[in-house]
This record gives structure tokens, sequence and C-alpha cells, in this order.
């Protein structure tokens, strides 16, 4: 199992990682604003920033243990008050809305910091490369940008039956 870790104080704190990769799964712990270098809470009474720097930091996470951003198949949101739910919901959108992950959004929680309004946590998948060549017939760079394509496994298996 790999481990990916930050200079969140509460990790250390409480013993956890930020992530974790067990196989082709990525599981990235609930995630606030706390800056990961500094351990200071950025962006104070601002839902929709605290969030952008929550989705942020969980691609990073994801990136660090070999997967993409594209990788991230679900979130849950965990937000304090009901009025900032749009918000979060927005920086989502902003964030993650080419990924379009599944997402479950629980409004009325309270954190370990009265400052943190958001919290989220993330799971991903890291597919085979070579699987994907043939499941989507497309190859990526590390940015998400289609570097080639390929025939896809449908027309793989056409060719295959028409033989």
């Amino acid at each position: 199992m790999q481990h990916h870790r930050t200079n969140n104080p509460y990790e250390a704190k409480f013993g956890y990682s930020r992530a974790v990769r067990k196989g082709p799964f990525i599981f990235v712990s609930g995630t606030t604003s706390i800056d990961p270098v500094s351990g200071e809470l950025r962006h104070p009474g601002s839902a929709y920033d605290q969030a952008r720097a929550i989705f942020d930091e969980i691609a990073r996470a994801v990136v660090a243990l070999g997967g993409r951003k594209g990788d991230i198949v679900r979130v849950r949101m965990f937000v304090a008050e009901e009025e900032d739910s749009a918000k979060v919901g927005e920086a989502l959108k902003d964030a993650l809305g080419d990924v379009s992950p599944a997402a479950t959004m629980i409004v009325g929680s309270r954190f370990v910091s009265s400052d943190m309004l958001v919290e989220v946590e993330a799971d991903a998948v890291v597919l085979v490369r070579v699987f994907e060549i043939f499941l989507h017939g497309r190859w990526w760079s590390k940015d998400d940008t289609v570097i080639h394509t390929f025939p896809t496994l449908d027309s793989f298996s056409l060719l295959v039956q028409s033989t």
C-alpha cells in the first residue's frame, strides 16, 4: 500500500495519511482547506474558495499516487451551513465538471475547527493504461490531454470476428 502525506497537522496528530493507494484504488481522506505546506487554514469565511482549494488538493493527492484528475470517480462533500451548499456545488463543477464524478453532499456537518466550512473525501480508480487503450481508444498524457488514438475494444472485437 502506498501513502501520501502532507504537512496538515491533523495527519500527524491523529495518525492518518492524506491518501492511500491499494492496487488501482486511491482513497483520499477527508480534506479541508488547510494549506498542505504551512498547515494554516486557507480562505476562512468563503465556502467556494475553501472547496476549490480542497478539490485542487485532492487532485494533487491522486496524482502523487500515480493517478490523474480524470481517475476521480466519487466525492463526498460535507458542508457546515445550508447557505453554502450551492457555492460548494459550483466549486465542484468548476474543479471537476469535466470529470463528472459521482457525488454526495451532506449539510449540517461540524468540523475540528469552526473556521472550516467544507470537507471532502474522494475515491479514484487508476486503470491499467493498456486496458484504457482498448476500452476508450485513447492514450493520455499526465495532464489528461489525448495524445494518440487507437482502435477501441469494439472495433478490435469486430476485427477478430471477421477473421
